[in-house]
């Protein structure tokens, strides 16, 4: 089956469609069982949690963008009475509240940070520039609306996924209280250290500047010996789909990085047995051993990049109109101002992303187990 990157998941598939600032975006999902309760509102609470101009807390908050999205889903196929059918279930969500006048100087410029110039080249020219097109954190809404689906999957078996920020603006969390997620704009587990963050990304707006930060991700109920061995490990597939991620440029499971300085006398995770079972005395492995899953939980953190949309001005080139028949450009050295509506941290927002992506790799699993 040709496979030009759109599409994400074996038995679970998943196609995202649309653009930034085109009439919709939304998903195809093949594979999924028949049977499975299903609902609008289901959907629309998970892409609720995504979506641009919204306030975790109903309070104004630093780190997103000003646009304002209803994201309100429509489901077209695969679902009769509130349950899933086996068939392709298409999901669709219109623009409503595109800018694209904001994005008139970026037809041959290239934003710094951002995906236009290997876009361009890779395309020869012909991209929609408009809030990034394709390359927007905005087809992320397609992702999140599959994921909700993959949830109800999920839940029958007693496997739960939740995401957090444990690091912004340079701040991190000092605790995991995951009862505190959801009662601050920065959907951490700790409201003080939240509180800190967001007053960084205040100062960081009101000087033009942007922010990245780390998010934690848990994975509990999965049973042993999920995943693949060799190329197909779980460890792989969930690095794979955060990578996918436009946001996040690193990815770590367990003690991921810090395991290099560790010894094997403490970076094994001893075990006992107990009831007749066994039972992991501790988890630096992130609940994966081998690529399989150890029925511990799974912990895994991303890394994710300063928002590249920021109102400073920047260097940057702009190439000639048009390739030239050899195929190639001529670029000049230009400066940059950027405009619109930006988030200034996508922690945030890129949480529930994030559990999205997390749900399709499990689900397929199951589904291919």
């Amino acid at each position: 089956m040709s496979n030009n990157g759109n599409t994400f998941g074996k038995k679970f598939c998943v196609t995202t469609f649309g653009e930034s600032h085109g009439v919709a975006l939304g998903c195809v999902i093949d594979g999924c069982p028949a049977g499975i309760k299903l609902t609008k509102e289901m959907i629309q609470a998970a892409l609720n949690r995504r979506r641009p101009g919204a306030s975790v807390t109903g309070q104004v908050s630093a780190s997103v963008t000003a646009r304002k999205e209803a994201d309100e889903v429509e489901i077209l196929s695969g679902v009769f009475e509130d349950l899933t059918t086996g068939t392709p279930i298409a999901l669709e969500v219109r623009n409503t509240s595109q800018h694209s006048g904001d994005y008139g100087n970026l037809d041959f410029t290239f934003r710094p940070g951002h995906a236009d110039f290997t876009y361009d080249i890779k395309y020869k020219g012909n991209r929609d520039y408009r809030g990034g097109g394709r390359s927007s954190g905005r087809e992320t809404l397609a992702r999140v609306a599959a994921g909700a689906v993959a949830q109800q999957i999920l839940s029958q078996k007693g496997i739960k996924i939740t995401a957090y920020t444990i690091r912004a603006a340079g701040i991190s969390a000092e605790k995991r209280d995951l009862s505190q997620i959801e009662e601050n704009n920065l959907r951490a587990p700790d409201n003080e250290a939240a509180e800190l963050m967001n007053k960084r990304i205040e100062e960081l707006r009101s000087e033009g500047d942007s922010a990245g930060g780390v998010i934690e991700c848990v994975i509990s109920g999965c049973p042993a010996g999920l995943g693949q061995p060799v190329f197909d490990k779980l460890d792989a597939e969930l690095a794979k789909a955060m990578l996918s991620i436009g946001a996040v440029k690193g990815f770590e499971i367990g003690d991921g990085f810090a395991a290099a300085d560790s010894v094997g006398s403490q970076n094994n995770d001893t075990m006992h047995a107990e009831d007749g079972k066994p039972v992991f005395d501790t988890n630096h492995a992130g609940g994966v051993l081998g690529g399989l899953s150890s029925g511990a939980d799974i912990i895994f953190r991303v890394a994710v990049k300063p928002v590249p949309s920021i109102f400073k001005p920047q260097q940057t080139v702009r190439r000639s109109e048009d390739f030239g028949v050899d195929g190639k450009a001529e670029y000049e050295t230009t400066e940059l101002q950027i405009k619109g509506r930006h988030d200034v941290c996508l922690c945030p927002r890129i949480v529930p992303v994030v559990e999205a992506m997390a749900s399709l790799v499990i689900t397929d699993f199951l589904l291919n187990a």
